[in-house]
């Protein structure tokens, strides 16, 4: 009898395992074969173009977002979004800038470490991922990091391997928010030369930086330059202003063309040590007293770019100087080398460079909350900095609370900085924990080496500066 009812209870078992196992099949089975399809049967999910290249699948994407994430039903907007398909079974890299997302195929270092896809987000706010009417209050980085939850969610069930989220500059940042509020979104974080203005008001960092950085003689170069273009404010500034006429270029939000002015030359030594290297001194006019106004105007302009300040220059950056009057904070830096007689505003806040008709409030706690929560539950996190680079004057620490988490400065690098530039024992370290937080064997951790091999196109880096003082 009990021979019949074990017998009986493994047929019952067998039955129901098949089923188990037939009904997985039927539901396998009737998921789209295609990875556009799998992509654009996801809710939300519609396809703007998909690009070739070589051994991938590009697609440009739109996904429909809430305004407000605490209030979904306070309306909608699409958000801009590219994948770089490799394979479903691969680890996939969440990248963002912090800004626009380009359209136009490239793979980010962790991308190359890990051979994996890559899905790219465009913040909010930057167009076309804006909402219509705009409610400014709505652009704050908990809002972002909810956007890139909902996006990880919709995609984790067709990449279901690891996730790695990266960025670097406001892309470092907007990554190490995401952590901050989703910790258990992403397998590991890889943020790159992330700034971290924990006290807005206290920027003495930055003078510090500046008064050691590279050498005395690059340094000496770049301050009689910077002072040259104030002493020679009124010949230059009509050359600015017949600059301004010729591009049609206007100066409403920052108020006048001699403030434009002013912000644009106060920024060229901070612009030059963030994306120039020490060797690059040499493209530095050598005497500034005896340069010419073409110059002293062209080392200005090809550094800091007169453009920067004008309303065109300032409409596509918008949001970014909203949140760095909200909540990022900016820096403040002082020229102890320059009289005081030559400068009329000294660096102007954010405010300068937003609408009026934006209304900004600064929240000081923002910041405090992120970086307390860096030091103390900091879990699978890499940070690099380039020691040339004015923005790691302020930057993320990790406390007694960090877990498998770490802080390293590349030699020499500017805000260019990243895992390849490190020392031999940093870069192999900082290798080998991106391939274990993205799943990689044991062996393949322990060689500590990319799996992909570099691609002259698909990993170049952004050539199109974008202006000082911006991160």
């Amino acid at each position: 009898m009990r021979k019949a009812l074990r017998w009986l209870l493994a047929l019952t078992v067998f039955m129901g395992t098949l089923g188990t196992a037939a009904g997985a099949a039927t539901a396998a089975g009737s998921e789209p074969a295609d990875i556009k399809d799998r992509l654009l049967s996801i809710p939300g999910m519609s396809l703007v173009q998909e690009k070739p290249y070589p051994g991938y699948r590009y697609f440009v994407l739109n996904y429909t977002q809430p305004v407000d994430h605490r209030h979904p039903g306070r309306g909608t907007f699409q958000q801009r979004i590219t994948v770089l398909h490799k394979d479903t079974s691969r680890p996939t890299v969440f990248y963002t800038s912090g800004y626009n997302v380009s359209t136009t195929p490239s793979r980010r270092e962790p991308t190359q470490i890990v051979d994996g896809n890559q899905v790219s987000l465009e913040y909010r706010f930057f167009t076309p991922s804006r909402p219509a009417p705009a409610d400014w209050s709505t652009l704050d980085i908990w809002q972002a990091a909810s956007d890139q939850h909902r996006v990880y969610e919709a995609l984790k069930p067709v990449y279901s391997a690891n996730w790695l989220a990266t960025g670097g500059s406001k892309g470092g940042m907007t990554a190490t928010y995401y952590e901050r509020f989703y910790p258990r979104d992403m397998d590991g974080v890889v943020a790159y030369v992330a700034p971290n203005d924990v006290v807005n008001k206290e920027d003495s960092a930055y003078d510090r930086f500046f008064e050691r950085v590279g050498t005395k003689e690059c340094r000496d170069r770049l301050n009689a330059v910077q002072r040259e273009a104030l002493v020679r404010r009124e010949p230059l500034e009509r050359k600015y202003a017949a600059y301004a006429a010729e591009n049609g270029y206007t100066f409403s939000t920052i108020g006048s063309l001699d403030k434009a002015y002013e912000a644009v030359v106060l920024d060229y030594v901070w612009g030059f040590w963030q994306y120039s290297l020490l060797k690059d001194c040499d493209t530095v006019p050598a005497d500034a007293a005896t340069a010419t106004d073409d110059e002293i105007w062209n080392s200005v302009d090809t550094i800091s770019g007169f453009s920067a300040y004008t309303d065109q220059g300032l409409e596509t950056y918008t949001p970014y100087y909203y949140q760095a009057g909200t909540q990022l904070g900016a820096p403040t830096i002082h020229f102890p080398y320059i009289e005081r007689k030559l400068i009329r505003y000294g660096y102007q806040p954010p405010r300068n460079f937003v609408p009026r008709s934006i209304p900004m409030r600064f929240q000081p706690d923002a910041m405090r909350d992120v970086d307390t929560w860096v030091r103390h539950h900091a879990d699978h996190m890499l940070f690099v900095y380039g020691q040339n680079d004015p923005w790691g004057s302020e930057r993320f620490r990790l406390g007694a609370g960090a877990r498998d988490a770490y802080v390293f400065t590349a030699p020499g690098a500017n805000h260019g900085a990243n895992v390849a530039g490190l020392i031999p024992e940093e870069k192999s370290l900082a290798t080998a924990r991106i391939l274990a937080w993205a799943g990689a064997s044991p062996t393949t951790v322990a060689q500590g080496r990319p799996l992909a091999g570099y691609d002259a196109k698909l990993d170049v880096r952004d050539t199109e500066r974008e202006p000082a003082l911006r991160p």
